[in-house]
């Protein structure tokens, strides 16, 4: 489906409704602006196949940006609003953006950005400054009719550059209606019973591919969305129990700030509506998945794959405590893992994770890096290391980039993580090499504590101790500092480039 159908059935309907503000857009609102902003994109000449560029926070104008250029047939890239105005350039030259609309909350960042762009149409929502025109005006000055040659469009997504320069993950436009099958919108009924009574909360930013694909296959659905402006780990569950919540997608970082909250914050605030609530981005650790499976009930589901789309593997709750740890088995390719030469391993054998037979895509304007991404039999890595069971279920164990070489000894970062964030005075963990001249390099963990007023010796040797009782020695941190917060992008991913870095400048820097 389409949300025009729903404009139809439905007019009056929330397609979305803004978590803080309460403010709702119905079906009709969304069609008639999206069919504006189509008209818009048309008057400047962008055909099928162009590309347009999104840089804003969440806000009630995304939603008809995304569907004004997913009916024009356009690529839409949707960016970070925490870039630099020299990543924001890259992208805009990179993906060849012939239109770019940004919020005011970001002005001063874009201004800067398209200064060396002259040929791109520059607009800008909540009030515009030069060079940037306003983006309300330009589309209510269109009659709220569709374009003549509707045809679908689709996105272009950007990595978020935390191992070097963002890459555009190019995929062919399959689609030739708007009412072609869309293959989330098919996963979110086939595997999470999500329909027109939808109600999803959706609490990550929509310029991350998960929030961004799910919420639009929801108002294929004709359900609404619940979107936050920011995370918020109580306001999550209020908005739950407010509206009813049938589904939400979330990263581990969400479920532990959630479980952190005092026992009588989460008895206040009912959640029996919730269906299903799915999680991916990062691993999760077992027991904080135990725990909001104790807490949720087994309802909690599970998946693994990237914005490169060549493969994903799932699973839910009751096959996940059956194979406790895993990310689930191959719905889309099939695994295949692999060491430093591209040869198969045998189950149980830790190596690269492959996906074999999956959806082809490309890095934009970088044959170079899909070439990297790629071995000799024509399957693809998105770079993490891993190992599956005989029967077939994954289980992760780190990023390849982030394994720490130790006196020669392998350590993988992840299993440390995972054990430092279950202690209840720990909110955010990372863990690092650093230099050492003895061992080449020393694992340093870097706390974020619950209360700032923990952080000294005293954590310090807290920690150490707990660590050392549940791991190898090897595997123990030999330093641990602390932050007030670490360098977490809201989607879940942690910018671990940027800690490691710290160390790497100065030997004997620390974060704290």
């Amino acid at each position: 489906m389409h949300p025009y159908v729903w404009a139809k059935e439905t007019p009056d309907k929330p397609a979305y409704i803004m978590a803080s503000t309460g403010q709702a857009v119905t079906y009709r609102e969304l069609d008639d602006r999206s069919n504006q902003g189509a008209q818009l994109f048309r008057s400047l000449g962008l055909q099928s196949g162009d590309s347009i560029s999104i840089m804003m926070e969440n806000n009630a104008i995304y939603y008809e940006v995304l569907w004004a250029a997913e009916r024009s047939g356009l690529r839409y890239t949707a960016i970070s609003s925490r870039l630099t105005a020299g990543e924001l350039e890259y992208i805009l030259q990179d993906s060849g953006a012939k239109a770019f609309v940004v919020s005011s909350a970001m002005a001063e960042v874009a201004a800067d950005a398209v200064k060396g762009l002259p040929g791109v149409a520059c607009f800008m929502t909540g009030g515009a400054v030069p060079p940037f025109q306003s983006f309300e005006e330009a589309r209510g000055r269109f009659p709220a009719e569709p374009i003549p040659d509707e045809t679908p469009g689709g996105s272009m997504l950007y990595s978020s550059g935390t191992t070097g320069r963002p890459k555009g993950v190019f995929r062919a436009l399959a689609r030739t209606s708007l009412l072609d099958a869309d293959p989330i919108t098919e996963r979110g009924k086939a595997y999470y019973g999500m329909d027109q009574d939808t109600v999803y909360v959706s609490p990550a930013p929509l310029y991350h591919a998960a929030p961004l694909g799910w919420s639009m296959a929801v108002q294929r659905m004709g359900g609404t969305v619940i979107l936050m402006e920011k995370f918020d780990a109580e306001q999550t569950l209020a908005l739950i129990a407010r509206h009813k919540a049938t589904h939400g997608q979330f990263v581990p970082t969400h479920f532990v700030r959630m479980l952190k909250l005092p026992q009588d914050v989460r008895d206040k605030y009912e959640h029996s509506s919730l269906k299903a609530a799915f999680h991916a981005a990062a691993p999760c650790p077992a027991p904080v998945k135990q725990q909001m499976i104790d807490w949720w009930g087994p309802i909690i589901h599970e998946y693994y794959a990237g914005t490169e789309g060549n493969g994903i593997t799932m699973l839910d709750s009751h096959e996940w405590l059956a194979h406790r740890g895993s990310v689930g088995r191959a719905m889309i390719g099939e695994v295949k893992i692999c060491d430093d030469e591209g040869e198969p391993l045998p189950p149980r054998t830790e190596g690269l994770v492959y996906f074999a037979g999956g959806p082809a895509f490309e890095y934009h304007n970088a044959p170079e890096k899909i070439a990297d991404a790629t071995n000799k039999y024509g399957w693809t890595t998105l770079g993490d290391v891993g190992w599956v069971d005989e029967e077939g279920y994954l289980y992760l164990t780190d990023r390849k980039s982030f394994m720490i070489i130790s006196g020669g000894v392998n350590i993988y970062p992840q299993e440390l993580e995972n054990l430092l964030i279950t202690h209840p005075k720990v909110a955010d963990a990372a863990v690092v090499g650093a230099p050492d001249e003895e061992m080449g390099e020393k694992v340093v963990a870097v706390i974020q504590p619950l209360d700032p007023a923990d952080a000294g010796d005293a954590l310090r040797k807290e920690l150490m101790a707990f660590c050392r009782a549940n791991l190898s020695g090897v595997k123990a941190p030999r330093q641990i500092d602390f932050s007030p917060e670490l360098p977490r992008h809201p989607t879940g991913k942690l910018y671990k480039r940027l800690i490691r870095d710290a160390y790497w400048a100065k030997s004997d820097s620390k974060i704290v």
